[in-house]
């Protein structure tokens, strides 16, 4: 049943050479400043900026829990994330509230949410001058020229998919849109697939090894399903630090290899402008 699709999805695979961007971001003057700057950040250059999309049409597959844990990752390596949440849930915006003032901080903007008549829309998704990593966590439902607009001057995407056959079929077609729609091949962008909430030894995870094998996109991450995601999101908290229980532990060295991957296929990326951001840097 997904033989045509998988057809599809090889011819698309071939990688392209450049890389276009599109920018929509305003320019601040000189004198703007961001009033919340944490203490001995400095703004860092628009070419710094890398910005990482977290992405699948289908529900409930797992984005925030990555997009959450890469903001938790960076912002304890001292990169400054601004996470977006253009979920109408805010999932992410909740994880974030939860997160005790003495975390490292993360930025957080809730795209969906209604300005105050006395704040603009760009101030509203503005993005901190010491940011230099950018994670946007993308609703369900996308389709079309939707999925263009929010991979829009990426550096690298991310593709959770869970081993449930509604999932991967589901997960199949997603990724031929992305390949056609995204125009990815063609931009250069680098796409990884995570593997999330598996369980070893069961045929839904055969199932889902022998879809991600046909794809001939790299599966970057593969993470377990256990209660640690749980305790950590109640707390606001990334995996990486919650360190307690060994299962933790040994899902923070599954993030450590994919955040490695992550950084080295972003600088890899050619970068010709800098990436799209969603409001001015202030």
């Amino acid at each position: 049943m997904l033989e045509p699709v998988l057809q599809g999805l090889r011819a698309m695979s071939k990688p392209r050479e450049s890389l276009q961007w599109n920018r929509h971001m305003e320019v601040p003057t000189k004198n703007e400043q961001y009033s919340d700057t944490p203490a001995g950040a400095r703004p860092v250059a628009e070419t710094d900026i890398r910005k990482i999309v977290v992405i699948n049409g289908k529900g409930g597959c797992g984005k925030t829990t990555v997009a959450t844990n890469l903001a938790a990752w960076y912002a304890a390596q001292g990169y400054h994330p601004a996470l977006f949440d253009h979920d109408p849930q805010t999932s992410s915006m909740r994880w974030l509230k939860c997160r005790l003032p003495e975390m490292p901080r993360v930025h957080g903007v809730a795209t969906q949410e209604r300005q105050r008549p006395s704040v603009t829309r760009s101030w509203h998704l503005r993005i901190p001058s010491e940011s230099r990593r950018i994670i946007s966590d993308t609703p369900a439902g996308l389709a079309g020229l939707d999925i263009a607009d929010h991979v829009q001057g990426a550096h690298c995407i991310l593709i959770p998919v869970l081993p449930s056959a509604i999932d991967i079929e589901a997960g199949a077609d997603f990724i031929r849109d992305l390949l056609l729609l995204g125009k990815i091949r063609r931009s250069g962008i680098q796409v990884g697939i995570v593997a999330n909430r598996i369980k070893h030894n069961t045929l839904a995870l055969q199932s889902l090894e022998r879809f991600l094998d046909s794809l001939g996109i790299p599966v970057v991450a593969r993470f377990r399903d256990t209660q640690a995601y749980v305790h950590a999101a109640e707390q606001g908290l990334g995996i990486s630090e919650l360190r307690s229980g060994r299962a933790a532990r040994r899902e923070a060295q599954e993030w450590d290899r994919l955040l490695q991957w992550v950084e080295r296929v972003m600088e890899q990326t050619e970068v010709r402008q800098p990436p799209v951001g969603f409001g001015s840097r202030r």
